[in-house]
This record gives C-alpha cells, structure tokens and sequence, in this order.
C-alpha cells in the first residue's frame, strides 16, 4: 500500500507517493500563473489550478505499482473560490498576497473590535484573511456573492471535486478569520457581521480525519487501482512542519524559501497582548489538540535572489561554463566570522511583527574595503536577525523552543544553516526528507487509516539527519549585533518615502 501527499501550493501542486516506511515513490510537479489584472490584485484560476492537481495525481499513480489507498491534502491558506450551483466555479481564487482589502480593515475592526475579533479567531486584521476578502465580493461583486452556493478554500475545493462533501481542515479553517479556534467551529458572530450563513462554508473538521472516498468514476480516470480514503491536512506551514517531524513541544520548523518562516508546535492556545500587538497568530497544529503560530519575514530566502541578480554576474557566468549554481558560487565567497555590516532586511513588506507594507532595507557599515562575499553574508544576517527579534517576542510570550528542523532550498548550504544556529543561539537539524509538505500530509493520510498515531510513524532522526550546533563565540558577537538591529526598524522608519 501507498499513499499520496497533495501540497496546493501559490505558484503550483505537487504530489508525492509515499510507501509505508516514508519512502518516496513518485512525485509529479505542475505550474500555474498568478494574475495580476489590476494593482495589488493576485488571483488563480481556480479550474486550472484543480485541472493541474488531477494532472499530477495521475501522472504519479501511473508510475507506481504499490496501490495508493489515501490522500492527504496540504495547502496555501486564505485563498478561497466561490462555487455555485452543480459545483460550477464562479469567480477566482484571491490568494494571500491580494491586498485589494486593504481599506476595508478599518471599518469592520473598529465595528466589531480589534481585541474580540482577536479573542476569537487567534489573528490580527491584515488583507490577506479570507474574511476580508470575502467583504469585498459582497460589496464588488453582489452577482458572485448572491450566487454562490460555496466559498471554499483549496484543500475543500478538492474534496468538492472528488465527489466528496466538502470539509476543511481545523488549520485551513483558522487562516480564514472566521473560525473560532478555541470551540473549533465557524464563528456566529463575525458571520453574522458579514452576513454570510455557515452552511456556505465547508464543515470544519481536524487534520487526519478520513472525510470521505473518491467516486470511482473519478478515482478510475485519476489512475486510483484501490478505493481511496481522502484525509483532513492542513494549512501548508502546519503540514509541512509535521513533515518535518516537529510533534513535541519545543521544537519548531524553520522554513527557507520565497519567504522564511517558523512554525512551532505548542501545546496550549498561546493568546496574550504581547502577541496580538506583535501579529503573532494562534491557530490549530495538524495533530489534533495542538497549536501554532507562525512568524514570518517576507523577504526571507529572495534576498539571495536580489544578489544573485544584481551582484553575481561573475557567479552566473562560472555557473554556466561549469554547470554548477551561482547560489552556491556567491555563498561561498562569505566570510567565516560575523560580518561588520548591519542589514535591515525589508526588500519587500515586513512580516511579523510589524505589517509595515511600506517599510525599506538598508545596508549600513558599508566602506570601500567591503567585498561582495560580507555583503552577501551581511544580508543573510538581516534576515537572520529578524527571525531572533521574532523568536524573542515568541519566547517572552512563554513559548519554549530548543530545537529548530530546517526545511527549504536554503538548507543545502551548511555555511548557511550554520549561521542561522549561531544567530539563534539554538540547535538547528537538517532532516533527511525533502518534500516535507507532501510527507506531511502522506503522513496524515496513512495514520487516518491504518490507526498508528503519526509519533509511531515519524522515524527517530537518523545517522543521515545533519545536526548544527550554535558556535558559542559567534553566538556571542550575534547577540552584540543583536542589540543593535532592535534599534534600527525605529530609527529608519522616519526616513521611508522620503522621495515618495
């Protein structure tokens, strides 16, 4: 037997086929564009994006031969597609990084409270919660809003297509800001503001939950050889963590990609005035009875991309005469010790803690001796940085975290994953898994129907599992710099759109 791991993601979906050891199997991998047909709209084409997934779910089950017997679904959050009658799709799925909302927030905040709507769903007003979104479309487009039967979000979406009644994930129904996360059910009240009834969203339920079978007309055309279990995921950062092995308190993933994100597991809600001032959500773990919160740095993982394009044209080049990867090329010019240079590392909006859409990145210390290997270091140190100013705001909110497990692109570079550790001052592991979003939710799918809870299924870190221990001199001088970069988000922000 097999199962298949689904990750939705913004840019695209993958499916991987895991065996009952966590073997990978096959994976299938597809692209969709995101629309930007006005400013600071971003849309998928919600048909595309399913016609996509199909695709993948059929290219992998043509290529193994253990018989696939459950799905588990991971996916982006927020995004959700208006669905009218006959489950035909109506409109397009606004994604995270819409921001059309954006002057819609004052408003309802102000009338339904900042302090209760936070007391309630875990999170701070921002435009990209589904909740916003959807005020929009009442108020912009009353045709799609009197029309549809559903407002879905993808991993439900899904399920509606499956033949399944649709159901959404504890997690995924969190980042909507309509759920209650403490009763676990859609909140009466903020629906009632918005005038929208509940039987218009799918039915809550946890992460790991069997929600249904494909129809087998369906699960015929997709390649299924079995009947096949869909099972309850998750938002992609709380799947993906799973993925990653994180199921005791204290430790904590530390994604690296577009952006670079933690996702702890905590054993309680964490609510506190500390949180909320500082954005820091609380929302449901993908195990059952466990939260999270997640803290982010927008720039994250791009900031080596804006090197890379604008300073590693000798890196692109060795990289083309010896086919190897200017990333790797550029990293390696970086300095052994802490740099002298201190970065704000804000090259786009800022994340958590401050939501500042118009804040700037800055490179100070810079001299004519400065050689491009510090400044990339430099840089890498900024976002760094940010992510301890984070970790600090989650620590003195009585969150412990000892261990981080580093996922993404960026740990295929010891020199990289070893600054990281020395920043935090904390232990960092490299698992020996690579697709941990899709393992996650395989995961979810084969603890669902098997009956072995996932702590008996995550394998202990083994021989292959890289380990990187803070260096405590460096650890030291990080902790020097560190004082310095608290200060420097205050003191720079009087400067921002100074030429605007």
């Amino acid at each position: 037997m097999s199962y298949i791991g689904l990750d939705i993601g913004t840019s695209g979906c993958k499916a991987v086929v895991f065996d009952k050891d966590g073997v990978e199997l096959a994976s299938s991998y597809r692209e969709y564009t995101v629309l930007r047909p006005h400013e600071s709209w971003a849309e998928l084409d919600s048909e595309d994006v399913l016609h996509k997934c199909f695709d993948v779910i059929k290219e992998v089950n043509s290529r193994v031969s253990k018989p696939v017997v459950a799905l588990g679904i991971s996916s982006q959050g927020e995004a959700f597609t208006p669905v009218g009658a006959k489950g035909k799709i109506i409109g397009k799925a606004m994604v995270s990084s819409d921001s059309r909302a954006v002057d819609l927030i004052p408003e309802f905040t102000e009338s339904f409270g900042e302090e209760k709507l936070y007391s309630i769903t875990g999170h701070t007003p921002h435009p990209l919660n589904t909740l916003f979104k959807l005020i929009w479309v009442k108020q912009n487009q009353p045709k799609v809003w009197k029309e549809a039967r559903y407002f879905l979000c993808f991993e439900d979406l899904l399920h509606l297509k499956l033949g399944i009644q649709p159901q959404i994930s504890w997690p995924m129904a969190g980042r909507t800001m309509l759920f209650d996360v403490i009763k676990h059910g859609w909140s009466e009240e903020i629906l009632s503001a918005i005038g929208l009834n509940k039987s218009r969203l799918a039915k809550p339920v946890p992460s790991g939950q069997v929600v249904g079978k494909i129809d087998e007309t369906i699960a015929k055309d997709l390649g299924f050889k079995k009947e096949v279990a869909v099972v309850s995921g998750g938002h992609d950062q709380t799947v993906a963590a799973l993925g990653a092995g994180i199921v005791n308190p204290g430790s904590c993933m530390y994604a690296t990609g577009t952006v670079e994100c933690f996702c702890p597991i905590l054993s309680k809600p964490a609510f506190s005035e500390q949180l909320r001032k500082n954005n820091l959500c609380c929302y449901d773990y993908s195990i059952e009875g466990n939260y999270t919160t997640v803290a982010y740095s927008l720039t994250g993982g791009n900031i080596l991309k804006w090197v890379r394009n604008e300073l590693g044209f000798e890196e692109k080049q060795q990289a083309e005469t010896l086919n190897g990867n200017a990333y790797s090329y550029l990293l390696e010019r970086m300095p052994d010790e802490p740099t002298r240079l201190l970065v704000l590392p804000y090259f786009s909006a800022t994340g958590t803690p401050y939501f500042d859409t118009k804040a700037k990145g800055a490179i100070i210390g810079l001299q004519h001796g400065t050689t491009k290997g510090e400044i990339t270091k430099a840089l890498l140190e900024g976002v760094a940085l940010e992510m301890k100013l984070n970790l600090q705001l989650m620590e003195k909110s009585g969150m412990c975290i000892d261990t981080f497990v580093a996922t993404g692109g960026g740990t295929k570079n010891d020199a990289w994953t070893q600054l990281k550790a020395d920043v935090l001052n904390k232990k960092v592991i490299v698992r020996n898994v690579d697709e941990v979003g899709c393992y996650g939710a395989a995961l979810l799918a084969q603890s669902a129907v098997t009956g072995v809870p996932i702590k008996g299924l995550i394998k202990s870190y083994n021989t292959s599992d890289k380990v990187f221990q803070p260096d405590p001199e460096k650890a030291k001088k990080y902790e020097k710099k560190f004082e310095s970069y608290e200060r420097l988000y205050p003191a720079l922000k009087q400067f921002w759109g100074i030429n605007s």
